[in-house]
């Protein structure tokens, strides 16, 4: 057994109580260092490499705690202020995180800038201490239950495009000036939004990595990002929502205790975890676990998993020697995107006909589980509509690709005078 993982035993023998509130069992894991272990000591974690970071997210569920707070505060906000944050910044903004008191949401996307995200047009005007920020937001994953956002907005528009970023924290409690719509999807939910800001407000103190140079500390999160979603990148997260709105904070956190193992939620990754163990036991009931090309299908994606924690361990390791690996995220990410597309054939074919019918709400899934008799079925439907998702959303594959082939493989770039032209005397996308 490593060291840190028989620290981590004897402080949740001493710290974990069933009893206590979400809030309360946050609070304690969040000004340990064991919620998110591999953020610097100065910004509350343990400066742990992030395979054993993994390792000890999912000790905490296997020792029937709750794990930390899920979501794109622990994921995104926290990691990139602690690289470009101050240390006041680093109190502000990541220690609520960490205890699980502020959500928060991504608010880079824009229906004119996906892909180009450079091209965005949300401004943000100077007013005194503050900054009026003005423009549309879409694709927000989580805005409806957040108290914080990621905003990435346009402070010069006379400067070629990716130089008049400005990285800001910004409070999603403004009432009309900050718009939260949801986005129904096919699966039946609604996990995205749009959000509209008309004269938002934004500290001038809550601008991250300093003004204009949003771009560079929005390709750190960006980074993050990849490597979460990317294949071997999946941490434990907790069944309670994180931040004010949800309402979890204040209940009793042995509510909130799940079984180990994969949630099957949270992302595509630890979604085709799930639906991998389902597709696994749906093919013994139905007798196709002997059949040869289901097997070898079976196996691929198995194998995909391990090269995925493999790829994981060896940038673990070339950290150590202080080395990287070139693209390691964007390869990870264009791994995920794979292992959700092939667990989707997979499981409908598995599905057979009734493959074709989905539940989109409690009452349906309830029939559905009677007229089939597989329960499973629902979970595996939603995995194979919502995995259209994942090749799109933290950069598209084409994306991912480009990125590869012109700072890892050093390919020329297309021509483009974007960096030399001003952002307002380019033609815009829509």
């Amino acid at each position: 057994m490593s060291d840190f993982l028989d620290e981590l035993d004897a402080w949740l023998d001493d710290n974990w109580d069933a009893e206590l509130t979400i809030a309360e069992w946050w609070d304690r894991l969040g000004r340990s260092g064991w919620a998110s272990p591999s953020l610097p000591v100065n910004a509350y974690g343990k400066g742990m490499p992030r395979n054993d970071a993994l390792a000890v997210g999912k000790r905490i569920v296997e020792r029937g705690a709750v794990a930390a707070p899920g979501g794109l505060g622990m994921m995104l906000a926290a990691p990139t202020i602690a690289a470009h944050g101050s240390q006041e910044q680093i109190e502000r903004y990541v220690l609520p995180i960490l205890t699980g008191q502020q959500a928060w949401c991504q608010l880079f996307s824009e229906p004119g800038a996906g892909s180009d995200l450079a091209g965005l047009g949300a401004r943000a005007v100077k007013d005194g201490e503050e900054w009026i920020v003005n423009g549309q937001k879409v694709w927000t994953s989580g805005g409806h239950v957040a108290d914080m956002g990621m905003l990435i907005a346009r402070t010069d528009p006379d400067v070629p495009k990716h130089q008049g970023i400005t990285w800001f924290a910004m409070d999603m409690h403004q009432g009309d000036a900050v718009d939260v719509r949801p986005l129904r999807e096919m699966t039946g939910r609604a996990l995205f939004n749009e959000v509209f800001m008309s004269d938002a407000r934004v500290e001038d103190a809550a601008i991250i990595g300093g003004l204009n140079n949003g771009w560079a500390v929005a390709n750190t999160t960006l980074m993050f990002e990849r490597s979460s979603l990317g294949a071997g990148g999946h941490a434990a997260a907790a069944l309670a929502t994180p931040g004010t709105v949800a309402g979890h904070l204040g209940l009793r956190a042995g509510d909130f205790v799940r079984q180990a193992g994969p949630s099957g939620g949270g992302g595509g990754g630890a979604m085709a975890s799930g639906v991998q163990k389902m597709i696994a036991g749906m093919a013994k009931a139905k007798g196709l676990a002997d059949d040869p090309t289901f097997r070898q299908a079976y196996m691929k994606l198995y194998s995909l998993g391990e090269v995925g924690r493999m790829l994981a361990l060896r940038l673990k390791a070339e950290k150590a020697a202080g080395r990287d690996i070139a693209g390691a995220p964007n390869i990870a990410k264009l791994s995920m995107s794979e292992i959700m597309r092939q667990t989707r054939d997979l499981a409908l074919r598995v599905a057979g006909p009734a493959g074709t019918l989905h539940a989109y709400d409690s009452e349906h899934r309830k029939v559905l589980d009677a007229a089939t008799g597989t329960p499973e079925l629902a979970f595996v439907t939603e995995m194979a509509l919502f995995a259209q998702a994942p090749p799109i959303y933290g950069g598209t594959d084409q994306v991912q690709r480009n990125i590869l082939g012109e700072r890892a493989l050093g390919l020329p770039k297309e021509p483009s005078d974007e960096r030399t032209k001003s952002w307002a005397e380019l033609p815009k996308n829509g």
